[in-house]
Parts: structure tokens; sequence; C-alpha cells
């Protein structure tokens, strides 16, 4: 006998399963050693996406010219190890002393999720060099620099490429024309013509240094 009933089970189902986004989902297998390694890690998908982008780090760091570290040492910000440190939110003026002595008032905060929004995309750098200085930058300070900012405004700073050679600058349009503005009088402003090999190489986003007289 005919069997004229339709089977609905099978095949796919419209608005059936997961909705699709911008994560995948991944399986591999551990041999015995690796897999007691990552099983003494509490959050096992963040210790593995972590290994992940820091061999991502060490590829995309081969494609990066060494010639960056003419402006100094440079350090990748996720080779930096996070800390927290006791941070309070009260008002502070100079005037009248106030009592910071009770860690009820503070809050831990990491520093380096603070200075670097985004790590990966972001380097310290200890500047050589004092072509910066009225903007704040001195030779041996420590800047952060933000790779995913490649159209810094002309108040900011930017690590600039030309012609194979890196210089830290204000970057300005002028009459069609791009211009590298020092932050010091002794240093000459410099024109980028056609025929120069120019690039931005990132914006920086925080100077650390230490108070002077």
């Amino acid at each position: 006998m005919q069997n004229n009933r339709k089977d609905n089970r099978g095949g796919a189902r419209k608005g059936a399963g997961r909705p699709k986004g911008d994560s995948r989902l991944y399986a591999f297998r551990a041999d015995r050693p690796l897999a007691d390694f990552i099983d003494t890690h509490a959050n096992k998908t963040e210790f593995i996406r972590d290994c992940i982008n820091n061999v991502r780090l060490k590829v995309s760091q081969t494609t990066t010219p060494s010639t960056i570290e003419q402006i100094g040492e440079v350090y990748p910000a996720t080779k930096i190890k996070p800390f927290a440190i006791p941070f309070f939110d009260v008002k502070m003026v100079a005037g009248f002393p106030i009592p910071l002595d009770n860690d009820e008032l503070s809050q831990d905060i990491d520093m380096l999720k603070m200075l670097c929004p985004h790590p990966e995309a972001s380097y310290l750098i200890r500047v050589q060099g004092n072509s910066m200085i009225d903007s704040g930058i001195f030779n041996g300070d420590i800047v952060i620099v933000d790779k995913s900012n490649r159209n810094p405004a002309e108040q900011e700073v930017a690590v600039c490429e030309l012609n194979g050679e890196y210089t830290l600058k204000h970057f300005a349009m002028r009459n069609g024309k791009g211009w590298l503005v020092p932050a010091n009088p002794d240093f000459p402003e410099i024109e980028i013509t056609d025929g120069d090999d120019f690039s931005v190489w990132g914006t920086v986003t925080y100077v650390i240094h230490r108070p002077r007289n």
C-alpha cells in the first residue's frame, strides 16, 4: 500500500539552528600532556584564543619592517603582563590634602586595558629624540601607539613612515599637500612630495613619563 504521508523529518528548516554571526566554532584534539596543560587554566577558551593571537602577532611582526625601531625600542602591547592598581575616583585639587589611605574608597583597574583599548593593534615605543617636546613627548618617554588608527587628526601625534624611515610627528594637510610637523622649533617641517613613499603607521594614544622638575 502506498503511503502518501509526507515525511517532514530531515533537511534544513527555516529559522532553525544557531543564528549566524562573526564568530565560528572550532574543535581539535590534543595529546595527553597538552590536554593536561590546557586543563590547568580556568578559562580554557580565553587561554587558547590568547595563544592563537600571540602566534598571529608574531606573523604580523615578520611583515612589519624592523626599521620602526629607528624611533626607539618597540614592545607589542600583548607582551605586557596585565596588572591592576587601586584607583580613587575622587576630585584631586592642588589645595588642602585629601586622605587616600582608605582601601574601601578604591577600586582595582587594569592599567593595560585602560591604556590599550585595542591591545592586539597597540605597541609601546620608548622614544629617542626631542622633536616632539612641545607636545609633551621627551627623549626616553614611552608612547602607546594604536595601529588601527591610521587617520590621525592634525593635533594628534602619529608614527609616520617616509621613504622607509620612521618618525614621530604631527601630520597636516595644507593646500592639498601633506606635511610632517614637529613640536619643537629646532626641527624643520618636512613636505611630502608626489614622489615620496608615505604612510601613517599608527596614532599615539597615551604618553608615559616621569614627572619633570
